[in-house]
Formats: C-alpha cells, sequence, structure tokens
C-alpha cells in the first residue's frame, strides 16, 4: 500500500494530517483504477476551483498505467492519496470518507470534471440554509459524450416517492454531510454500479434533501454505469433489500425504464446518424 501527503512521512498521514489546518468545509473524493485518460482534467478541475475551504482525496485502486504519474505531479496540492487494490468504486470511497475531515463529502469521478465555481455555489448554499439542518445536496450535471460534447442536463430535485422507484440524481453532482456515514454506516461493496443509490435508500423519506439549482459538473456518459441492465438489477436489489419497494414493482419499474432509455437512445441515433 502507498499512502502519501506532501512532505509527511508514509505511515504518519493519518496520525499527523490536520494539526496545523482547520477543518475544511469540503471533502472531494476521486476513485480511479487505470484512469490516465481523463484523470488529469478531473483533477485541474478540483485545483482550479474558485473556492479554497476544500481538500481533495484520491484513492488508486493499484493502477498499472499512467495513473499514478498524474497523481505525483500534483501531489503537493493533494491533502492525501492511496494507491493500493480494492473491491471496486465503494471501497475505494469508503476508504476516502474514513480519511475524510471535511463537513460535507462530494466524489467526483476520474474521467467527470467539476466547474469552475462547483464548490463556492455549493458552499454558497450552505451558508444560506445553515438553519435547515441538511443531510444532502444535489444540483444538476452536464451529461457529456467522451469529448465533453453536452448531451443532457441531469436536474432532477430528491424527492422520496420518484426517488424510491428509481435514480433519477446524477452522484457526481451531490454532496453529502459526513454525519450521514457515522448514522448509517458506509457503502455496501457487494454493489458494482448502485451502491450509491442504495445507501441514499437506507436513509429513506426522511432524508433531508436540498436542491441547488446550478449546474456544477460534466459527467461522461463512458462509465461503468452505462450498462444499463446490469444497472437496473443492482437497482431493483437495492430497492428490494433496504424494503423501500417491492420486488414486482421494482420489475414494472425496469420494463418502463428500459423502454425509456430504448426510446432515447433510438432517437439519439437518429439525430447523429
Amino acid at each position: 500500500m502507498t499512502i502519501q501527503k506532501q512532505s509527511i512521512r508514509e505511515g504518519d498521514m493519518v496520525l499527523q494530517r490536520g494539526i496545523f489546518q482547520k477543518k475544511p468545509l469540503i471533502t472531494v473524493i476521486t476513485a480511479v483504477f487505470n484512469g490516465e485518460r481523463f484523470l488529469e482534467q478531473a483533477v485541474m478541475s478540483v485545483l482550479n476551483q474558485s473556492f479554497e475551504d476544500f481538500e481533495y482525496i484520491i484513492v488508486d485502486g493499484g493502477s498499472t498505467d499512467g495513473t499514478l504519474n498524474i497523481i505525483k505531479r500534483y501531489e503537493d496540492r493533494i491533502a492525501c492519496w492511496i494507491s493500493e487494490p480494492d473491491s471496486g468504486i465503494y471501497d475505494a470511497w469508503n476508504k476516502g470518507v474514513a480519511l475524510a475531515r471535511g463537513e460535507w463529502i462530494a466524489f467526483l469521478g476520474s474521467d467527470d470534471a467539476y466547474y469552475v465555481d462547483a464548490l463556492k455555489d455549493y458552499a454558497g448554499y450552505i451558508d444560506q440554509h445553515r438553519d435547515g439542518q441538511l443531510d444532502y445536496i444535489s444540483s444538476c450535471v452536464d451529461l457529456v459524450d467522451t469529448e465533453m460534447k453536452k448531451i443532457e442536463v441531469l436536474s432532477e430535485r430528491w424527492i422520496w416517492r420518484k426517488f424510491r422507484k428509481r435514480m433519477k440524481i446524477a452522484h457526481v453532482g451531490s454532496l453529502h454531510h459526513k454525519s450521514l456515514y457515522e448514522r448509517y454506516g458506509l457503502y455496501d461493496t457487494t454493489y458494482r454500479i448502485t451502491g450509491d443509490y442504495e445507501f441514499l435508500l437506507r436513509l429513506g423519506k426522511g432524508l433531508n434533501a436540498g436542491f441547488l439549482n446550478s449546474v456544477t459538473a460534466m459527467m461522461r456518459t463512458n462509465g461503468i454505469s452505462h450498462d444499463i441492465l446490469a444497472t437496473f438489477r443492482e437497482a431493483k436489489r437495492a430497492k428490494v433489500t433496504t424494503g423501500k419497494r417491492n420486488s414486482v414493482l421494482c420489475t414494472i419499474d425496469n420494463m418502463i425504464d428500459i423502454g425509456k432509455v430504448a426510446i432515447k437512445r433510438a432517437l439519439f441515433r437518429r439525430q447523429f446518424h
């Protein structure tokens, strides 16, 4: 395992980090494995934020490409980074949460990117809602292709009666209060795609959610969740195991969603071919 934090010696990072610095408002976590193609763009989108009260953590799954070279290039501006084998993205996220010092935690995919004022906009929203005891904040996200050409805007706010049927919120456009992990535990590492959905389902309708009506990030469509059928299967499992929806209704949900995806893809192909 490799754990690094600026000039602090290997093995001392957890004990010594934060002694001379106040806790940041926001922690941004990026999980990556062999992600050299887009990682640098993601890293730069965090480090170039117009807001400064944050820390950045990168959790690498033991990459064998040029990923570590990119991380080392910017390690003097990264709070800490880890490189070791893991069991998937949710295992990596759990490691990041354990290291996080921020009051709020965000997850940026290694092939995604923030807009320059994303964290500033989040911080402003948090400041305006200090009396609301918010647990979770979602925002708008641009869905883009590999060349960052915009396909559509994902802009649905968290509404329980809709959310318990399907995940319509982009996780890259979300903030989570750290207390959620203390109260409800970490991500279930048996999930490959929809562990973030399962976590929020676990919280249920009592989640105190806010909505920032601003586009904060770009999310590429080439991620693991692009495997639609596998995503629906895992989403059904999450809904059933958390007791938020029965198996029959989940099957109906999936049939409706598969039909919608098929129509959307057909229209997309017609538009660009």
